[in-house]
């Protein structure tokens, strides 16, 4: 009976990141009507997130919310088409609930560590996707991997980022632009799957 509840919600889960995937894809292609349907879906997902962490009637929840939707949008470039949404979207909600919490000083009243994943990540593809990013970021000038890092992985204002590396703010940015741009590039020589299928 267990087993089969398990599979049920198995079924569930992965029916559900496959909308969501569809949704993302057709967002990225430009269907705006398909974009409000994700960030409405994503909007509940969040709120259920934050609501276990922080209390349903917490003031900051819609805000926190909101961030990470923001945060989604801004950041939608970077999603890799052949990723789960979820554990993506997790990620950038695990990161701004750690900024909240960090700005209330309660991280440790909360236990940030034993929190619930938002959408079940599996361990090993959050492995695997830390993995990948070191990697790309290895191509990159450590002024340049240093920047990416504390702005668009670990979420810092471009200020905050220039206090913690020593850098000033606009070199931080230039650092960002051109960190991307060589990213890109070199994905755009070098897409997922291209050097697969030359080995088998």
């Amino acid at each position: 009976m267990r087993v089969a509840a398990n599979l049920a919600m198995g079924t569930s889960l992965s029916v559900a990141e496959a909308e969501l995937h569809a949704l993302m894809l057709a967002s990225l292609a430009g269907n705006a009507n398909a974009y409000r349907v994700l960030l409405s879906q994503l909007a509940v997902r969040l709120r259920t997130f934050y609501g276990r962490r922080l209390g349903r009637d917490a003031a900051d929840l819609e805000d926190l919310v909101q961030e990470t939707l923001l945060a989604v949008h801004n950041r939608r470039a970077t999603y890799d088409h052949g990723s789960p949404v979820t554990g993506w979207v997790y990620a950038i909600a695990r990161y701004k609930l750690i900024d909240f919490l960090r700005r209330r000083k309660v991280r440790d009243a909360l236990g940030l560590d034993d929190c619930e994943e938002l959408f079940t990540a599996d361990d090993n593809e959050q492995v695997a996707a830390a993995r990948d990013v070191a990697q790309l970021l290895a191509n990159l000038s450590e002024r340049q991997r240093e920047a990416i890092q504390l702005t668009r992985i670990e979420g810092l204002s471009t200020e905050e980022a220039a206090l913690r590396s020593g850098q000033s703010e606009s070199l931080i940015k230039v650092s960002v632009h051109r960190g991307l741009k060589r990213l890109m590039a070199l994905y755009a020589s070098n897409p997922p799957g291209k050097g697969d299928n030359a080995n088998e």
